[in-house]
């Protein structure tokens, strides 16, 4: 990104969006202003007050683009400032002023920059599946033991980061390899903005590393795959007892005085559809049996929507050959402490705090990227439009 300086500004001085995603933004915010402004008419109205209907809506909408327009306000009079600063930098010689004017920068560019972000996280369209609980489905891909190695480490992972944000985390399934990875292991997550922020996290995981496995200390590829999924209610899904198959065994474990001497482990098997869902974390078979039923209710919704979704999704990718995100993946290259989004096209040099856990500033990036792209979009469509 390439931005003009101006004589004696701060080399740290950085925009936060391009030229043409601001001009979106504040075309959207004009919109905005302009609605309030229009409530505002409306609510003024004695006729207004007769209809209980038509107030209850107005008011409702009101509530939610008011605070939205005050930030905007706000945001306009820091770009005035920051106009008038560089003002003073591109014309004055006067060095007491121009040192002002670099303080001034100082402070109002970081302010901008937040209230950019914050602005255009308002005006995004709301994820329905926000405030979701999430199953998240790690499974082991090319690379054999080393697949599975890897994708113990991503559930260590994304484990530490629950702790981190004070989530609720628990394995609800596990297949062990011979070495002690995971062919496949199933999270539940629940906490607040656990969906928001997990949902990047689908698609296939490539680590680039020299495994425990490999004696003459070549570098190997792997990968696994994660699938995020927003837990699904009850009602969202219809489950009739004729159409499950279940079965009971004894769950497997480290052994000594916890191992299990009852069947509570449970096997359910979806009759129409052939998905067969595990569960034996509890020491209870109904516990068992009601997370069972829980991940299978999720995976069955998810099936419907893709289903819904194929045509569409097909009808995409023959407009677009290149640039689908789920035709690309992230890397993990141990090497270079390098984790690399390719979706996103994200790269930060700190893989091992993410392994750790310390995922916000790459889901930050990750965000940034994804807000800029739709106000890109949402200008397009505008021009197109005209």
């Amino acid at each position: 990104m390439k931005e003009r300086k101006f004589k004696g500004e701060p080399k740290t001085v950085t925009a936060n969006f391009e030229a043409g995603e601001a001009h979106s933004m504040k075309r959207q915010l004009d919109t905005l202003e302009a609605e309030l402004q229009s409530i505002e008419q409306q609510l003024s109205d004695p006729e207004t007050l007769k209809d209980s209907a038509k107030l209850q809506t107005l008011m409702r909408r009101h509530g939610e683009i008011l605070p939205i327009v005050e930030r905007y306000k706000e945001y306009k009079q820091i770009l005035e400032r920051e106009k008038q600063a560089r003002e003073i930098l591109e014309n004055e010689s006067d060095e007491e002023l121009i040192k002002l004017a670099q303080e001034e920068l100082k402070e109002i560019v970081p302010l901008k920059d937040r209230l950019e972000r914050e602005l255009a996280e308002a005006i995004m369209p709301k994820d329905q599946k926000e405030g979701k609980d999430v199953v998240m489905e790690i499974r082991a891909g090319t690379g054999g033991e080393e697949a599975a190695l890897f994708a113990k480490d991503l559930c260590r992972m994304y484990l530490r980061y629950a702790e981190r944000k004070g989530w609720r985390a628990e394995i609800v399934y596990e297949s062990l390899s011979s070495l002690g990875g995971y062919k496949e292991v199933i999270l539940h997550i629940s906490g607040k903005e656990a969906w928001k922020l997990l949902k990047y996290e689908s698609g296939v995981h490539r680590v680039q590393r020299i495994p425990v496995t490999e004696s003459s200390g070549r570098i190997h590829t792997s990968a696994a795959t994660v699938a995020v999924l927003p837990e699904v209610e009850e009602a969202q899904v219809e489950i009739k007892e004729d159409e499950l198959e279940i079965e009971t065994f004894r769950s497997s474990g480290p052994g000594g005085q916890h191992m299990q001497k009852n069947e509570t482990a449970v096997r359910i098997r979806h009759k129409p559809t052939g998905l067969v869902v595990e569960c034996q974390d509890e020491r209870s078979q109904h516990q068992n049996k009601m997370k069972a039923l829980r991940i299978l209710r999720t995976r069955l919704w998810e099936m419907k929507r893709r289903e819904q979704e194929a045509e569409i999704q097909r009808q995409r990718r023959e407009q677009i050959k290149s640039g689908d995100r789920s035709d690309k993946d992230r890397t993990y290259n141990f090497i270079q402490n390098r984790i690399t989004d390719h979706r996103y096209e994200v790269t930060i040099y700190k893989l091992k705090d993410i392994l750790e856990g310390d995922l916000d500033e790459l889901f930050e990036e990750i965000r940034r990227t994804e807000i800029k792209e739709w106000l890109m979009g949402k200008e397009a469509e505008i021009t197109l439009a005209q």
